[in-house]
């Protein structure tokens, strides 16, 4: 019997719901014209930017050229496998490498999506795409995905990002080793997504569980960085907002007070953990900690050390395959490997409640609760 540690929730009979396989029939013949794509922003801004983009190619009735990554050294196709995301596509949009020879000294129109109301006004758009033959979508960083959808285009999406989308066989492989070699005697094994990171904790102006100099190394980092607006910002009270991400002492106190044994593998997803004594305070209490430079060999992550999008996937392979997945601070990554892990049967995801629990912890650091009232407290209010 699975311990209820390891059980996953109760899907409330929900399952996936995506486009069918359709007929190729069904899109036409006719092409209104051509979607470039500069896909942007971290690994999973560039997953959820590019969904929408098959959306709106669906809506328009355009044909998608294949997206370019400006946020990155390597090209779309150094990370994702896209002979596969054609293919899973073809009922749906046409997909091409580049733009054909009649078009392709032609200067495309730049737009920069803002809404789906906006894209699905035809009237607007529509008439451009036919006059210039060539759209060229900046920033198409999640932009979109906050507004009303229709359920066609949402399923569309979710089919593009969870069953289209998958990284290169080189990646997947690796990925799966990874796996196999965290469960090799046959237990679970736990991603734990720490955000406890020096930009991350710059610039969310988080230092608690940090010494002074560190606390002051990263004030002057935030203050550096000339596009993150907020400079003054007081530590603890965002923390007891909600607003700071787990440090690893936190998260190895909530995941004690959940039950999970000192014996349990840990897979780090996650950056450099930034503090002296950060990551050695989750070892501690769960000495089996992992991550891709030590489970890999060093000939294994070679081809893919040099870029962290490539690194992150691999990450993002090992955290959807988790028992259980714990994100200590919300973010692009959390957001799509738990929405993917949904999709993929309700696996057991735990989002921490921040709010009262770094209450709870101040208060058994203070000696006003005890250990079994405060693991009490933690797994009554994270149960499934």
């Amino acid at each position: 019997m699975v311990p209820e540690i390891w059980m996953k929730p109760n899907s409330d009979n929900f399952y996936k719901c995506i486009s069918g396989r359709g007929n190729a029939s069904d899109r036409g013949n006719v092409t209104n014209g051509y979607l470039l794509v500069h896909a942007n922003g971290g690994l999973n801004q560039m997953r959820t930017g590019i969904c929408d983009m098959v959306a709106v190619a669906k809506i328009l009735k355009a044909t998608l050229v294949l997206p370019s990554l400006i946020s990155c050294s390597c090209g779309i196709t150094d990370i994702f496998n896209w002979n596969h995301f054609v293919e899973v596509l073809k009922n749906d949009i046409d997909v091409v490498e580049k733009l054909p020879p009649e078009f392709a000294s032609v200067k495309p129109l730049i737009k920069a999506p803002v809404s789906w109301s906006k894209v699905q006004d035809t009237t607007e758009i529509l008439p451009q795409l036919r006059k210039h033959k060539v759209i060229k979508f900046t920033h198409p960083d999640s932009r979109l995905r906050n507004n009303k959808l229709p359920s066609a285009v949402q399923r569309l999406r979710c089919k593009a990002n969870y069953e289209a989308l998958r990284y290169t066989p080189e990646i997947e492989e690796l990925g799966k080793k990874l796996v196999e070699r965290l469960r090799d005697e046959g237990e679970p094994y736990i991603a734990l997504h720490l955000r406890y990171e020096k930009d991350m904790l710059a610039f969310t102006g988080c230092s608690h569980n940090l010494t002074d100099s560190e606390a002051d190394k990263i004030r002057k980092m935030r203050y550096k960085v000339r596009h993150w607006k907020e400079k003054e910002i007081d530590s603890n009270e965002r923390r007891l907002q909600e607003g700071c991400p787990m440090s690893p002492r936190e998260a190895a106190l909530f995941l004690k007070a959940m039950g999970y044994p000192t014996s349990t593998r840990i897979y780090i997803v996650a950056g450099e953990i930034y503090g002296r004594n950060s990551i050695e305070n989750l070892q501690k209490e769960y000495p089996n900690i992992y991550s891709h430079s030590t489970l890999a060999t060093a000939e294994e992550l070679e081809p893919l050390i040099k870029y962290q999008n490539r690194l992150a996937a691999l990450d993002y392979i090992v955290a959807l395959e988790s028992d259980a997945f714990v994100y200590t601070y919300d973010g692009n990554m959390a957001k799509a490997v738990q929405g993917h892990r949904r999709f993929e049967g309700f696996k057991l995801t735990i989002n921490p409640d921040r709010f009262s629990f770094v209450r709870l912890i101040d208060m058994l650091d203070d000696n006003l609760i005890s250990w079994d009232d405060f693991a009490s407290e933690v797994k009554s209010s994270h149960q499934n």
